[in-house]
């Protein structure tokens, strides 16, 4: 009949839609992930530059506690980062259409 869909149509067009959804979802964690990481590595950069311009021992204790708590940050970043790209990877090359 000509008026009539196909149930199965709708649903494969249900699940692009899904599938569309997880992968932008996926790409914006990990593009915000990943921007965090450049901004912690930014400011540790910064910090050592100031400190290595300074020569002061409070710049270097500047430095080193900063070091410790981005270091913890990028650590924990990371655990979360790692996985998630390699899922994002995975998603993109099996729904590729979405």
């Amino acid at each position: 009949m000509e008026g009539e869909h196909d149930p199965h149509d709708q649903h494969r067009v249900r699940d692009r839609s899904t599938r569309h959804r997880l992968l932008d979802t996926l790409r914006t964690a990990v593009y915000a992930l990943t921007a965090l990481l450049g901004l912690s590595l930014l400011i540790i950069g910064t910090i050592a530059i100031i400190a290595e311009a300074k020569g002061t021992w409070h710049w270097t204790i500047h430095l080193e506690s900063t070091l410790s708590y981005v270091g913890l940050f990028v650590q924990y970043l990371l655990a979360v980062l790692l996985p998630l790209f390699g899922l994002f990877v995975v998603a993109r090359r099996r729904w590729g259409d979405a």
